[in-house]
């Protein structure tokens, strides 16, 4: 599938959890497109290879760690003069039953999630706003609105992505800022290790999970100046499994 490409000649792009998966789609897609796009995982051996590849910037960092958040967006402004437009697509799985999640499976997952997008959101607001421009687009899941067995810290992190989502948006409108979230049903390392005869039952009308480039498209387009009224917005991303 062909990308839908948008011109964003002259923007900074950040994107976290961009290794892999959704994110290292994502920061091809900006990369393509003419964009100036700052690579951000914890991984760091991983995230250089893939940067290197692509030609952006590479950032590690703990999106769980204001410090380390500070000091990417700090770079990412040192090196490319502004920043235009941030994903929050980092994520990891503790998955346990409720009665099993001890307070550090619950805590991390929650603090990588919903932490680092408000930790990336609160460290680059200020720069939109002084520039009066700003996209902000968040990874959520449908798993925040009607939960997941053994997920129960997944689909809370995911569903306080919603409520920060909204409540930004409605926020930093007057800035010349828009915040959506996608909620995804991609191919990646987190569906691996669902079982080909259930992948029916989990992917809605359109029976198979999206390759990843295909959320980059989304999330292109709610960067785009072409989608500079649309806020507050969870756009599903999902094949109809949310339907």
């Amino acid at each position: 599938m062909g990308n839908i490409t948008y011109d964003f000649t002259g923007r900074t792009v950040i994107v976290t959890g961009a290794a892999r998966g959704i994110g290292l789609e994502v920061a091809k897609h900006f990369h393509g497109s003419g964009a100036k796009v700052v690579m951000v995982d914890f991984d760091g051996d991983e995230l250089s290879t893939a940067a290197g590849q692509i030609g952006a910037i590479a950032a590690q960092a703990d999106v769980s760690n204001t410090d380390d958040v500070n000091r990417v967006v700090g770079d990412a402004i040192e090196q490319t003069g502004r920043v235009d437009i941030m994903i929050n697509n980092a994520g990891i799985l503790r998955d346990r039953m409720v009665w099993k999640l001890d307070d550090d499976d619950w805590a991390r997952v929650l603090d990588v999630h919903a932490g680092g997008s408000f930790r990336f959101t609160r460290a680059v607001v200020p720069h939109m706003r002084a520039q009066t421009f700003g996209r902000i687009i968040n990874v959520t899941s449908y798993s925040g609105l009607r939960g997941n067995r053994g997920q129960a810290n997944y689909a809370t992190a995911k569903a306080g992505i919603i409520g920060l989502t909204k409540t930004s948006a409605k926020e930093l409108a007057a800035f010349g800022i828009t915040v959506n979230a996608i909620s995804p049903n991609a191919a990646t390392r987190m569906t691996a290790s669902i079982p080909e005869e259930k992948i029916p039952e989990v992917t809605g009308p359109i029976a198979r999970f999206a390759d990843p480039a295909e959320m980059a498209n989304a999330v292109a387009f709610l960067a785009s100046d072409e989608a500079g009224y649309i806020t507050g917005t969870v756009l599903p991303v999902d094949g109809g499994a949310s339907i």
